[in-house]
């Protein structure tokens, strides 16, 4: 016996369809519609026909075994025999995290391949991993942020089991799993929540289509939608964050924002459940209302991405000055990015044409998400190239320094750490033509804007374009890759072992920086980084028996008490303990 239910307050009927067998629901209070249906179970294919009209999936699916058209399936929710009874959760702070696209991660493009590559992350001292939505999507390649199915995991990579298979997995080895969810926007294609109800609304827009409604007629159960979703996540597949997807283009002028609501249901189920949630935003408003804490009026999530950090260094070390890049590429705002993260506190950017921003005073440093490399700053390039493909060795190690040694949370990018050759395009795969015309069309035109040669972007629609953003394993072994994967592990240990990296004291940071001698360098208690940008050798004045942690370059020298650098190259040193006291 199951018992159906949907919430359909446009419908004035709703018939359970099973295997072309109709069933009629009675009206619930608040629009739902239930029904129950005895020879129901795990693996029962149904769906809602409103009103005599064609079958949809259900709103809540968890499972689209047939894609995003085709009915959905019930899955047992208790049957899972997971086995990562002695996890005790992750705590948001002293996180390094590791984004991944399930698709390209590995050849096979599963959740079961890439949990045969998670002995990896482990060896590279990976505290969580994070997932790219998986929520079922058109077709069976995407990068996930078209997702319709909100609750059912793409059944390409391997559907509920499949992700519970991973999840379990990245526990028993001892790494957290964080999901990377979408709720400013859901995707055209397979998208049939308007039929039901008043899911989105009338008054707002974004970038990619209609807004959510979270604050007009009918907003409550929309509400309860996507907190349910979180929280479902977290319980249900035993995932232990949730990164918020551009929450800036969420509307939401209700007294409690969607947002705060969502955290304060998160911190609840942390509670019930005995183990630590998080929730990570990802904004371009550079708020520090999305972290603050509720009793200084904050919303109360865990942490924020700062692109900030990202564009400052990125902008420095390429000469990138295209679109938003025009408002960094002097050492200055990469100081101020090495200092509080965000460089845009509330001054003005040319870019924007205003002031931006707001002071992040107050915030830790583990609040802030900060990555030198990330699937929209890679991906939403035209030909999608990474870091390794635009700078030459020694900046990429200046980059993962800067990185690994920065009081925030840092985020590493698959395949990022051997300077991976494989490049991570924009890929989609619809099948309804004209919109997949529109797509390839929309892409080319996009990148025209930014300068770029419409004819050198990659087609989205092409199976190429995504073949072509599948990392390729075999290269570890090989120069120049495994020297960079070396250089990552020997910075992510000195992470784990100098606490001063991964959890340091407020304003503790102090950087100085030259744009005339192209130099930086970062203090952070007894920790010292140096870093050479210029085309020759340069000087640093630094105290006496300091000891070498990290080189990037075997020429790094001492010269009448000074430390020389040759260009392009870093050094981490540790100040002798009476320096300190000093």
């Amino acid at each position: 016996m199951h018992e159906f239910s949907v919430w359909a307050p446009f419908a004035q009927q709703v018939n359970l369809v099973i295997d072309g067998s109709c069933h009629g629901m009675r009206r619930a209070p608040g629009d739902w519609w239930r029904t129950k249906v005895d020879y129901a179970g795990p693996g029962t294919r149904y769906g809602f026909s409103l009103d005599g009209g064609p079958v949809r999936p259900d709103p809540r699916s968890r499972s689209q075994p047939d894609g995003v058209h085709a009915p959905s399936a019930l899955v047992d929710a208790d049957g899972f025999p997971w086995t990562d009874q002695m996890w005790k959760g992750i705590s948001a702070r002293g996180l390094l995290l590791y984004e991944l696209h399930i698709g390209t991660f590995t050849p096979e493009g599963t959740f079961d391949a890439a949990i045969q590559r998670l002995d990896h992350l482990v060896a590279l001292g990976v505290s969580a991993v994070e997932l790219m939505p998986v929520a079922e999507f058109p077709g069976t390649r995407g990068w996930g942020y078209d997702g319709v199915d909100l609750f059912a995991p793409h059944h390409g990579y391997g559907g509920p089991d499949g992700l519970k298979r991973f999840v379990d997995a990245c526990h028993c080895k001892g790494m957290g799993a964080v999901l990377d969810v979408v709720y400013n926007h859901l995707g055209p294609s397979g998208n049939y929540l308007r039929e039901f109800g008043p899911y989105f609304s009338g008054r707002y827009q974004t970038n990619w289509g209609a807004a959510v409604n979270f604050d007009g007629p009918g907003s409550d159960e929309v509400r309860r939608f996507v907190i349910d979703n979180a929280k479902y996540w977290l319980e249900e597949y035993h995932f232990d964050g949730l990164r918020l997807d551009a929450v800036h283009a969420i509307v939401d002028e209700s007294a409690c924002h969607i947002l705060e609501e969502l955290a304060v249901e998160v911190d609840a189920l942390a509670t019930h459940l005995g183990r630590p949630l998080f929730v990570i935003a990802e904004s371009d408003r550079n708020d520090p209302r999305l972290a603050r804490s509720r009793g200084a009026g904050g919303y109360g999530l865990d942490g924020v991405w700062a692109d900030d950090w990202h564009h400052a260094l990125h902008a420095v070390l390429t000469g990138d000055r295209v679109g938003y890049y025009s408002d960094f590429g002097s050492l200055g705002p990469l100081a101020k990015a090495l200092r509080q993260a965000w460089v845009y506190d509330g001054i003005w950017s040319e870019h924007r044409g205003r002031r931006h921003g707001r002071s992040p005073v107050g915030l830790a440093g583990h609040r802030f998400v900060v990555f030198t490399q990330n699937h929209d700053q890679v991906g939403n390039r035209a030909a999608g190239d990474r870091l390794a493909a635009l700078v030459g060795e020694g900046r990429q190690k200046i980059a993962a320094a800067l990185l690994l040694t920065a009081p925030f949370t840092p985020m590493i990018f698959q395949g990022e750490e051997w300077a991976a050759s494989s490049p991570f395009q924009y890929f989609t795969d619809h099948d309804d033509p004209k919109l997949a015309r529109a797509v390839s069309e929309g892409r080319r035109n996009e990148f025209t804007s930014f300068g770029w040669d419409p004819s050198e972007v990659p087609d989205p629609q092409s199976h190429d374009t995504f073949r072509r953003s599948k990392l390729d394993w075999q290269e570890l072994d090989k120069e120049p890759h495994d020297n960079i994967l070396d250089w990552y592990r020997t910075l992510i240990e000195l992470r784990r072992c100098h606490a001063e990296l991964s959890d340091p004291l407020p304003g503790s940071t102090v950087v100085e920086a030259s744009d005339e001698l192209g130099t930086v360098t970062v203090r952070r208690g007894s920790i010292r980084v140096a870093v050479n940008l210029s085309a020759g050798d340069r000087a640093f004045d630094l105290p006496p028996d300091c000891e070498t942690l990290a080189s990037s370059a075997p020429s790094i020298r001492t010269e009448q008490g000074q430390l020389v650098l040759p260009p392009d190259s870093v050094v981490i040193l540790k100040d002798p303990p009476d320096t300190l006291k000093s």
